[in-house]
């Protein structure tokens, strides 16, 4: 009896041969044992997976924010690669659940920190966001500005304004949650506001992000966000190289 069945895009002949009741497949009109067709099966998973190692694969949700500053979705094994090429120097997790034993494997081996910023996933559209916690977690992507005073020439004292590059040190750094889309997105809308960015605009990356799924209540949160007390932050130049 034989019957033919579509293998990684080969067909491939199963044969039983009555007399010996023994499995046999045909691999490239070459008769083959069932566990040598087994073995043929796992190096085609084998090569493709090897094959998606070399592929640079961005995580869901991916874009670049500003100059060394990104978000994205929970980035998976696959994405790795890609991750690589941005030259992280730390991650901001919003996601209140244990980083896997993967990624903190990946962070490690990349020298790439992990600050945790717990807020949990909520599909109720009454959902309350922490603004301790966004607030926390936004002095991790802006860097300080001292303000000290200077004369000019004519003896007139103004205020002059100092980015303190120490405080660059988190750069290039890649913000996400599970989706990319909500947390990240009331995050990202409040780094916004205090980069002055008028609230129609603010809304529109947010919905362009949360698409169908954009909430009411994550948009009156970053409309309500008081940034004015962020003043002494700033966000910074890129800092692409470590």
């Amino acid at each position: 009896m034989k019957i033919e069945k579509l293998l990684m895009g080969r067909f491939i002949e199963e044969v039983i041969l009555e007399d010996e009741e023994e499995f046999v497949g045909v691999v490239d009109k070459k008769i083959v044992s069932k566990e040598e067709v087994v073995v043929e099966r796992q190096n085609e998973v084998r090569k493709e997976e090897e094959e998606d190692k070399d592929m640079f694969v961005p995580p869901l949700n991916f874009s670049m924010v500003d100059n060394g500053v990104f978000r994205s979705g929970f980035p998976g094994v696959s994405n790795f690669t890609f991750l690589e090429t941005l030259g992280l120097r730390s991650i901001i997790y919003l996601c209140p659940e244990p980083y896997p034993a993967a990624n903190s494997e990946f962070l490690k081996s990349n020298g790439i920190r992990l600050f945790q910023f717990p807020i949990e996933g909520n599909k109720e559209c009454c959902a309350n966001i922490p603004e301790d916690t966004i607030r926390e977690a936004l002095k991790i992507v802006l860097v300080i500005v001292i303000q000290r005073p200077s004369k000019h020439a004519y003896g007139v004292e103004f205020l002059i304004s100092i980015v303190c590059n120490a405080d660059v040190r988190n750069h290039p750094l890649l913000i996400h949650c599970k989706r990319g889309k909500h947390r990240t997105g009331c995050l990202v809308g409040c780094l916004r506001k205090s980069q002055r960015w008028c609230l129609s605009s603010v809304f529109d990356e947010y919905r362009r992000f949360a698409a169908a799924k954009a909430r009411i209540t994550d948009q009156r949160f970053m409309e309500k966000f008081d940034a004015t007390n962020l003043n002494h932050l700033s966000f910074p130049l890129s800092c692409s190289k470590r």
